[in-house]
């Protein structure tokens, strides 16, 4: 698991730094944070036998699984006195246990400019009631970099990463673009870069 704070590494912006750093963006997420439903603590019945009634069961099944909040998570990003927005989120059930995930865009809320944005993926706290867990940096708010088109496809996570191809770029038009996506594979998400285009 990537623990929360654990940044990428960030060198000086060069012509080909922007298509490189897009090219190499890892999540490392650890697969029992997603696989373990929160708070399961009870053990599991026998095989062949079934688990005692309780008072009040009535044979429903039980409610639907939410998704984290992503107005309650902690983000591993300093924005000094500025509060920091999420601009976008999507829900994902990446191993397919019930259990949704949520990935999350955030910014320092600025209130002008084009600050960079991290995408965090959130998973369930382990204790009802604690903020989501911030299981996995995808993008790093330190390589500078927009996302844009936040989107699901089937269980794969999808953006438009958006970046300068040196620091005489104007902060307001980025002049790189990348596609990338993650899959959830053998435990873990994969970054799958797009072929990388010519400039925006």
């Amino acid at each position: 698991m990537l623990p929360a704070g654990n940044d990428l590494p960030h060198t000086r912006t060069r012509p080909t730094h922007w298509f490189v750093t897009a090219a190499v963006l890892v999540a490392v997420t650890g697969a029992a944070s997603l696989i373990e439903p929160a708070g399961a603590t009870a053990p599991a019945a026998a095989p062949g036998t079934s688990a005692p009634a309780t008072e009040g069961d009535d044979a429903r099944p039980p409610a639907p699984a939410t998704a984290p909040d992503p107005e309650a998570a902690d983000y591993p990003v300093d924005c000094g006195p500025l509060d920091i927005l999420v601009t976008d989120h999507v829900e994902v059930d990446l191993d397919a246990d019930d259990q949704p995930e949520t990935v999350a865009v955030v910014r320092c809320d600025a209130g002008s400019g084009s600050p960079p944005n991290g995408v965090y993926l959130l998973t369930a706290p382990a204790e009802a009631g604690a903020p989501p867990t911030v299981a996995g940096t995808l993008v790093d708010p330190g390589e500078r970099m927009t996302v844009e088109n936040l989107e699901v496809r089937g269980s794969d996570v999808a953006v438009r990463l958006l970046g300068y191809s040196s620091e005489a770029v104007p902060r307001c038009c980025p002049d790189q673009r990348r596609d990338v996506s993650w899959t959830w594979r053998g435990g873990r998400l994969e970054l799958e870069p797009a072929p990388a285009p010519n400039s925006v």
